[in-house]
């Protein structure tokens, strides 16, 4: 299957699920620097790199996974894979780019507690680089989706309200804002044309996804009210931090530490331990579950803990991708696109100084090593992974050097 500028989109088959494993994988090894981040390797793998997807439909995805709880970059990742191979296809998207950092987390929780990174230079680096990844996705969504005064007036509007209120509720106003003033004030008369992604997934199992999500959601409490200490509470909480969370990343610390240290599952030594941990690894942060669920009961706590936080993403996923494809074909909802699209850009801008750039960039040299990282990946079309790698080095050689 490919989709590139107006190409179709033929049927998914399972061999692509192999293909997408081995592309996920790869970025689940070397995507740091959190969610934002992520969306910005996603880019460079899946539109630039491999061309699976367009510039238009990326970002509209993004868009779709930005109105969804729960992790929105792991969410991306999985609908391109859904896109690209069916429902295996998105399982594998899911499974290479989360089993790298929860395997690492749990071979943490279970061998190495303790250990502390916060001031390794090279963790340092990797922040470095995370602002080099994010600046070039907002350069290069900006051209493309902001291409006029209104458009590039909402991404600056929306970056200003971001920057002064930075909570995951006003990341959710501004987009509905967005799109609103999209619907009314950037209408085209002709609808535009959007490349023809056709969802493997059909109406009828979306609708069944969105009411098994919405059905875990109301009955997992009433099993935990029934056995207050068997897995079904474990899973419960876990499986809420992931379906009730807007923002994604760090949003969710508060809401598992809520979860797991009054109970005594977890200390909160252990939890801080861990969360530690978890900014020396590359993906999702959501796999911060596969520690927790580690330290509470080994690999089988980990695997229950990392299905129940995830499950409500990719039940999310499922359940929107057939119902997205036909809205976005339509002029209403093109419009409301053209908001919203800008909107995500604000929201990238936004994201670029706080936490990313006010995390990283503390001394000139900090800023002369994110311009190097920036140059190679802009200008020489260096691999986000080599990147990732000349960050680590040059953030340890700057640490040295102080």
């Amino acid at each position: 299957m490919s989709i590139h500028g107006e190409a179709s989109v033929t049927e998914a088959h399972p061999a692509g699920a192999l293909e997408v494993l081995a592309a996920a994988t790869r970025l689940g090894l070397t995507s740091f620097g959190g969610p934002v981040a992520h969306l910005g390797y996603f880019r460079q793998e899946y539109v630039e790199r491999r061309r699976w997807i367009d510039e238009q439909t990326y970002v509209d995805l993004v868009a779709l996974c930005q109105f969804l709880p729960g992790p929105a970059s792991s969410q991306v990742g999985i609908a391109i894979g859904v896109l690209r191979a069916g429902l295996l296809g998105g399982l594998a998207a899911w499974v290479g780019f989360t089993l790298p950092s929860a395997l690492a987390l749990v071979v943490f929780a279970l061998g190495i507690r303790g250990l502390d990174l916060s001031g390794a230079g090279w963790l340092h680096g990797l922040k470095v680089a995370a602002v080099a990844v994010v600046a070039q996705a907002v350069w290069g969504m900006a051209r493309t989706l902001c291409p006029d005064r209104e458009r590039a007036t909402i991404a600056v509007l929306a970056a200003v309200v971001l920057t002064a209120w930075s909570t995951a509720g006003t990341q959710v106003l501004v987009i509905v804002v967005a799109g609103f003033i999209g619907w009314r004030l950037l209408r085209e008369s002709t609808s535009l044309a959007v490349p023809d992604v056709r969802s493997p997934v059909g109406r009828r199992l979306g609708a069944m996804a969105l009411v098994v999500f919405f059905a875990l959601l109301v009955c997992l409490p009433v099993g935990r009210y029934l056995a207050p200490r068997s897995w079904i509470a474990v899973f419960d909480s876990f499986y809420r931090a992931g379906a009730l969370v807007f923002g994604g990343g760090h949003v969710v610390l508060p809401l598992l530490q809520a979860e797991v240290v009054p109970p005594g599952w977890v200390s909160n030594e252990q939890f801080l331990a861990g969360y530690g941990a978890a900014q020396a690894v590359p993906g999702p942060l959501f796999t911060f579950a596969a520690y927790l669920g580690a330290v509470m009961n080994g690999w089988a706590g980990a695997a229950l803990a990392l299905g129940a936080i995830f499950l409500p993403a990719f039940l999310l996923v499922v359940g929107a991708l057939p119902f997205w494809d036909v809205l976005r074909t339509g002029v209403s909802f093109q419009a409301a696109l053209r908001g919203i699209n800008a909107a995500v850009v604000g929201l990238l801008l936004s994201a670029l100084y706080h936490p990313v750039w006010t995390s990283a960039i503390h001394a000139p040299a900090d800023f002369a090593l994110a311009l190097a990282s920036f140059g190679l990946l802009s200008f020489w079309r260096t691999p986000p992974w080599l990147v990732v790698a000349f960050a680590a080095a040059g953030g340890s050689a700057i640490a040295a050097l102080r």
